[in-house]
């Protein structure tokens, strides 16, 4: 072979190569479209909830369907002065407890004076800084809930909820 034979002219390509080029580039093509089209069921296999893949409803009332109901049962109001060096702080604050059926309030209403004398106990230790933003009110949740439910065990609270708080 001569050199000229290897040569190729700008714009004409050699014989036999363009459908192997072409072939190649279709090939990639289809293999990156799978990978894109993969990345993206993934994701959404990760981020949506399971009934909404699933089961074709998207998700939409399986949660009522799930939850099942519950009873609140509202505490007397109660005002205490929180612990401050000088001036008079006082925290006003109303509570409804979450409890899975009215038998449970049955069980924990002859428990109130405990609970109440509980709650009065811990309130006044706290300091305003203690009550300061979110993190601040959630501590306060999960530790009235926990005296709560150490005082009238073996019945159980869910939960604490604050219907007013009141920083004076």
């Amino acid at each position: 072979m001569t050199a000229e034979a290897d040569a190729v002219e700008p714009g004409q390509e050699r014989e036999g190569s363009t459908p192997a080029r072409g072939k190649r580039k279709r090939i990639a093509m289809i293999g990156g479209g799978a990978a894109v089209l993969l990345a993206v069921a993934g994701t959404a296999i990760y981020f949506l909830p399971d009934s909404a893949i699933f089961s074709g409803t998207g998700g939409v009332g399986d949660d009522a369907a799930i939850q099942k109901p519950v009873v609140f049962y509202d505490l007397p109001e109660m005002t205490v002065n929180l612990s401050t060096d000088g001036r008079a702080t006082y925290l006003k604050v109303r509570i409804a407890l979450e409890v899975s059926d009215r038998a449970t309030i049955d069980r924990i209403e002859p428990f109130l004076p405990r609970v109440l004398d509980a709650f009065q106990i811990y309130l006044r230790e706290l300091r305003p800084t203690d009550l300061e933003g979110s993190s601040g009110l959630f501590r306060l949740k999960e530790e009235l809930l926990r005296r709560i439910n150490t005082a009238v065990y073996p019945a159980r609270v869910e939960a604490v909820l604050f219907k007013e708080i009141l920083i004076q």
